[in-house]
Protein backbone atom coordinates (compact mmCIF):
# COMPACT_ATOMS: atom_id res chain seq x y z
CA UNK A 1 0.00 0.00 0.00
CA UNK A 2 1.78 3.33 -1.12
CA UNK A 3 1.84 5.68 2.56
CA UNK A 4 -0.03 8.76 2.98
CA UNK A 5 2.96 11.09 1.85
CA UNK A 6 3.01 8.83 -1.70
CA UNK A 7 -0.81 9.54 -2.04
CA UNK A 8 -0.20 13.38 -1.24
CA UNK A 9 2.61 13.81 -3.71
CA UNK A 10 0.56 12.17 -6.27
CA UNK A 11 -2.51 13.68 -5.89
CA UNK A 12 -0.67 17.19 -5.97
CA UNK A 13 1.90 16.16 -8.66
CA UNK A 14 -1.48 15.69 -11.14
CA UNK A 15 -2.50 18.85 -10.42
CA UNK A 16 0.36 20.63 -10.19
CA UNK A 17 1.30 19.65 -14.15
CA UNK A 18 -2.50 19.73 -15.30
CA UNK A 19 -3.14 23.37 -16.46
CA UNK A 20 -6.62 22.20 -16.31
CA UNK A 21 -6.58 22.11 -12.58
CA UNK A 22 -7.10 25.48 -10.76
CA UNK A 23 -6.87 24.58 -7.07
CA UNK A 24 -6.94 21.12 -4.89
CA UNK A 25 -8.67 20.87 -1.52
CA UNK A 26 -9.41 17.82 0.56
CA UNK A 27 -12.62 17.27 3.44
CA UNK A 28 -13.37 13.81 5.39
CA UNK A 29 -11.97 11.72 7.60
CA UNK A 30 -8.57 12.72 6.79
CA UNK A 31 -9.39 16.37 8.16
CA UNK A 32 -10.95 15.48 11.04
CA UNK A 33 -8.52 16.09 13.46
CA UNK A 34 -10.51 13.79 16.02
CA UNK A 35 -11.04 11.07 13.58
CA UNK A 36 -8.90 7.86 14.10
CA UNK A 37 -6.66 7.15 11.53
CA UNK A 38 -6.83 3.61 9.69
CA UNK A 39 -6.29 1.93 6.58
CA UNK A 40 -9.37 2.22 5.29
CA UNK A 41 -9.42 6.45 5.58
CA UNK A 42 -9.71 7.29 1.56
CA UNK A 43 -8.57 10.70 0.32
CA UNK A 44 -12.03 13.06 -0.22
CA UNK A 45 -10.02 15.21 -3.21
CA UNK A 46 -11.75 17.81 -5.30
CA UNK A 47 -10.14 19.38 -8.41
CA UNK A 48 -11.24 22.74 -8.77
CA UNK A 49 -11.08 23.09 -12.81
CA UNK A 50 -11.57 25.30 -15.60
CA UNK A 51 -13.86 23.11 -17.13
CA UNK A 52 -15.15 19.39 -16.74
CA UNK A 53 -15.97 17.83 -20.25
CA UNK A 54 -11.98 16.98 -21.14
CA UNK A 55 -12.23 15.09 -18.06
CA UNK A 56 -15.16 13.16 -18.40
CA UNK A 57 -14.70 12.74 -22.20
CA UNK A 58 -11.28 10.39 -21.17
CA UNK A 59 -11.61 8.52 -18.48
CA UNK A 60 -8.26 6.75 -18.92
CA UNK A 61 -7.29 10.52 -17.29
CA UNK A 62 -7.71 8.69 -13.74
CA UNK A 63 -5.19 5.83 -14.14
CA UNK A 64 -2.14 8.35 -13.81
CA UNK A 65 -2.96 7.53 -9.73
CA UNK A 66 -2.20 3.79 -10.08
CA UNK A 67 -3.81 0.22 -11.20
CA UNK A 68 -7.41 0.24 -10.58
CA UNK A 69 -9.54 -2.11 -9.30
CA UNK A 70 -12.55 -0.68 -9.38
CA UNK A 71 -14.13 2.46 -10.32
CA UNK A 72 -17.51 4.16 -9.72
CA UNK A 73 -18.66 7.24 -11.60
CA UNK A 74 -21.42 8.27 -9.49
CA UNK A 75 -22.99 10.86 -11.28
CA UNK A 76 -23.16 8.99 -14.54
CA UNK A 77 -25.04 6.22 -12.68
CA UNK A 78 -27.25 8.96 -11.31
CA UNK A 79 -27.77 10.18 -15.00
CA UNK A 80 -28.81 6.80 -15.88
CA UNK A 81 -31.46 6.60 -13.32
CA UNK A 82 -33.58 9.11 -14.44
CA UNK A 83 -31.81 12.32 -12.57
CA UNK A 84 -31.23 15.36 -14.02
CA UNK A 85 -26.93 15.90 -13.41
CA UNK A 86 -25.15 18.97 -14.86
CA UNK A 87 -21.59 17.23 -15.85
CA UNK A 88 -20.56 20.85 -16.77
CA UNK A 89 -20.24 22.03 -13.35
CA UNK A 90 -19.01 18.63 -11.62
CA UNK A 91 -18.12 15.08 -11.69
CA UNK A 92 -17.02 12.08 -9.18
CA UNK A 93 -15.22 9.22 -9.55
CA UNK A 94 -14.62 6.76 -6.79
CA UNK A 95 -11.78 4.73 -7.20
CA UNK A 96 -10.05 1.85 -5.13
CA UNK A 97 -6.67 1.01 -6.25
CA UNK A 98 -5.25 -2.89 -6.18
CA UNK A 99 -2.48 -1.59 -3.32
CA UNK A 100 -5.99 -1.03 -1.20
CA UNK A 101 -5.83 2.95 -1.70
CA UNK A 102 -8.95 5.05 -2.20
CA UNK A 103 -9.96 8.25 -3.86
CA UNK A 104 -13.18 9.65 -4.06
CA UNK A 105 -12.10 12.56 -6.42
CA UNK A 106 -14.66 15.17 -7.23
CA UNK A 107 -13.65 17.85 -10.38
CA UNK A 108 -15.82 21.13 -9.86
CA UNK A 109 -15.45 24.51 -11.53
CA UNK A 110 -15.35 27.55 -9.72
CA UNK A 111 -18.51 28.75 -10.02
CA UNK A 112 -19.56 24.99 -8.13
CA UNK A 113 -16.41 25.45 -5.77
CA UNK A 114 -18.15 28.88 -4.64
CA UNK A 115 -21.18 27.69 -3.94
CA UNK A 116 -20.04 24.45 -1.60
CA UNK A 117 -16.40 25.36 -0.23
CA UNK A 118 -17.44 26.61 2.65
CA UNK A 119 -20.36 24.54 3.50
CA UNK A 120 -18.06 21.31 5.17
CA UNK A 121 -16.56 22.42 7.93
CA UNK A 122 -14.18 19.55 7.43
CA UNK A 123 -12.46 21.31 4.61
CA UNK A 124 -8.87 21.99 4.17
CA UNK A 125 -7.16 23.99 0.78
CA UNK A 126 -4.08 21.55 -0.34
CA UNK A 127 -3.18 23.77 -3.27
CA UNK A 128 -3.99 26.95 -4.92
CA UNK A 129 -2.59 27.64 -8.31
CA UNK A 130 -5.17 30.59 -8.85
CA UNK A 131 -5.90 32.19 -5.26
CA UNK A 132 -9.64 31.05 -5.94
CA UNK A 133 -10.01 29.32 -3.06
CA UNK A 134 -11.92 31.43 -0.27
CA UNK A 135 -10.48 31.72 3.10
CA UNK A 136 -11.66 29.32 5.76
CA UNK A 137 -10.96 28.31 9.11
CA UNK A 138 -9.44 25.46 10.33
CA UNK A 139 -11.51 22.17 10.16
CA UNK A 140 -13.97 21.19 12.81
CA UNK A 141 -16.32 18.24 13.06
CA UNK A 142 -18.93 19.82 15.06
CA UNK A 143 -21.60 19.17 12.01
CA UNK A 144 -21.22 15.45 12.51
CA UNK A 145 -21.71 15.18 16.14
CA UNK A 146 -25.03 13.40 17.66
CA UNK A 147 -26.91 16.02 18.96
CA UNK A 148 -29.36 14.78 21.57
CA UNK A 149 -33.19 15.17 20.27
CA UNK A 150 -35.58 17.64 21.57
CA UNK A 151 -38.09 15.60 23.43
CA UNK A 152 -41.28 16.01 20.82
CA UNK A 153 -39.07 14.67 18.63
CA UNK A 154 -37.94 11.94 20.16
CA UNK A 155 -41.34 11.21 21.37
CA UNK A 156 -42.61 11.11 17.62
CA UNK A 157 -39.44 8.81 16.65
CA UNK A 158 -40.87 6.52 19.54
CA UNK A 159 -44.47 6.52 18.32
CA UNK A 160 -43.21 6.03 14.87
CA UNK A 161 -41.41 3.14 15.63
CA UNK A 162 -44.44 1.22 17.32
CA UNK A 163 -46.91 2.00 14.86
CA UNK A 164 -44.68 0.94 12.16
CA UNK A 165 -43.87 -1.85 13.94
CA UNK A 166 -47.16 -3.79 13.41
CA UNK A 167 -46.58 -3.23 9.30
CA UNK A 168 -43.55 -5.74 9.93
CA UNK A 169 -46.18 -8.15 11.23
CA UNK A 170 -48.76 -7.29 8.64
CA UNK A 171 -46.48 -8.15 5.72
CA UNK A 172 -45.18 -11.15 7.32
CA UNK A 173 -48.61 -12.80 8.06
CA UNK A 174 -49.50 -11.78 4.42
CA UNK A 175 -46.50 -13.46 2.79
CA UNK A 176 -45.42 -9.83 1.94
CA UNK A 177 -41.83 -10.40 2.76
CA UNK A 178 -40.51 -7.58 0.47
CA UNK A 179 -42.66 -5.43 2.40
CA UNK A 180 -41.52 -6.57 5.71
CA UNK A 181 -38.15 -6.56 4.83
CA UNK A 182 -38.52 -2.71 3.92
CA UNK A 183 -40.72 -1.54 6.64
CA UNK A 184 -38.11 -3.23 9.42
CA UNK A 185 -34.80 -2.07 7.35
CA UNK A 186 -36.01 1.26 6.04
CA UNK A 187 -38.54 2.61 7.99
CA UNK A 188 -38.38 1.09 11.64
Amino acid sequence: MRTEKEMFDLILGVAQKDKRICAVYMNGSRTNPNAPKDIFQDYDIVYVVTETSSFIKDVTWVNVFGELLMIQEPDKNNQSMGIDMDFTRSYGYLMLFTDGNRIDLHIETKESMLEGYVSDKLTIPLLDKDNCLPIIPAPKDIDYHVKEPIEPLYLGCCNNFWWCLQNVAKGIWRDELPYAKQMFEHVI
